[in-house]
């Protein structure tokens, strides 16, 4: 099974909403970024059942509106979703919700009616394509290649939440406009945990530099066979010959098309960098780094943050008397067999 073009999309296929003034060719060097998230979200049944994983919140915010607010501080002028039939939640989420403004306004609530329109970022473009099956993130990119056309854009992944400043995606844009190479940004993980990600080999990775010349990249590897513990993170800035090198390939890790391949097909026409970045990276596509990262947004959360400090204290606290304790139960437990033994 390999990737076919289709010739045209109907208005059904692509749907399209303007936060602003129209898109007109700009300077940037990177104007567009596309969103992958026609994934189903199966680690978090049965919240996601019927709730886009998207839009599960990290603290007030969901997911997708730190993903956005992150490419228009890039000065991403265009954002591609590549969606699916049950997460029109995300594009409700981005349309102005006018009767809940108007309830807002009636009510006085004038803060909360200024930070709901603030939610969509003036100025960017906004483009949905339907990915009809789940077939690997090169699949989902690829999608994007019609409304992308012949110039280096974005992908931004908002499992992937990173804290940082400025945001990664901004850092990356920079460094492109340097460089003009496609750009991954990457992390040191474990080596136990190279099968859960991406891994990089590139020339002179002890170097201290913020860029490296990308060698291969493998797709999940074992810890025995992964070529360093260099992971990918979901952000890229990338040349549009990745779709060339995506267009006939082949199902590989999961029986998917995966986005790795066709670096590596990349890596033989042109150089592709590694980008080590400034920030917090939280995995919010696991549950335990879903809630990492609720903990850490939590306690920089001007209207909670004091009040879950008190909260996150007092659990510690607690945690602690119970850790204490655990060796004298432990104890007291082992005495048991010796002291039945000499009753009898």
């Amino acid at each position: 099974m390999s990737i076919t073009a289709k010739p045209g999309m109907n208005r059904k296929d692509v749907l399209l909403l303007t936060a602003g003034p129209s898109v007109r060719k700009s300077a940037r060097a990177v104007r567009k970024a596309v969103f992958p998230v026609a994934g189903l979200g199966t680690r978090f049944l049965p919240a996601t059942k019927a709730v886009a994983k998207e839009m599960l919140p990290i603290v007030d915010k969901p997911l997708i509106q730190y993903a956005v607010e992150e490419a228009a501080a890039a000065g991403i002028e265009e954002i591609i979703f590549i969606t699916h039939r049950s997460k029109r939640a995300i594009e409700d989420h981005l349309h102005r919700a006018v009767e809940l403004e108007s309830e807002l306004a009636s009510q006085g609530k004038h803060a909360s009616l200024k930070m709901l329109r603030q939610l969509t970022p003036g100025g960017i473009h906004f483009s949905f394509v339907r990915q009809e099956e789940p077939r690997g993130l090169g699949h989902a990119i690829y999608c994007a290649r019609h409304l992308v056309g012949n110039e280096p854009f974005a992908v931004l992944l908002p499992d992937d939440l990173i804290d940082g400043e400025p945001p990664v995606l901004a850092q990356m844009v920079s460094q492109y406009e340097q460089v003009q190479s496609s750009l991954i940004a990457v992390r040191q993980v474990a080596r136990e945990q190279t099968r859960r990600y991406g891994i990089v080999d590139a020339f002179d990775a002890d170097a201290e530099s913020d860029t490296l010349k990308i060698r291969e990249v493998v797709e999940k590897p074992s810890p025995d066979a992964a070529p360093s513990t260099m992971a990918i993170v979901g952000r890229y800035v990338l040349s549009p010959a990745i779709f060339d090198c995506i267009s006939n390939l082949k199902p590989g890790t999961g029986g998917e098309i995966q986005l790795t391949d066709g670096i590596s097909r990349l890596l033989k026409l042109e150089s592709v960098l590694a980008y080590r970045y400034q920030g917090k990276h939280y995995d919010c596509g696991s549950k335990a780094g879903f809630l990492e990262a609720t903990i850490a947004y939590g306690l920089q959360h001007p209207e909670v943050a004091m009040e879950f400090r008190e909260t996150l204290l007092r659990v510690g606290q607690e945690l602690i008397q119970e850790f204490q304790q655990e060796p004298e139960s432990a104890a007291t437990a082992a005495d048991e067999p010796v002291l039945k033994t000499a009753q009898a």
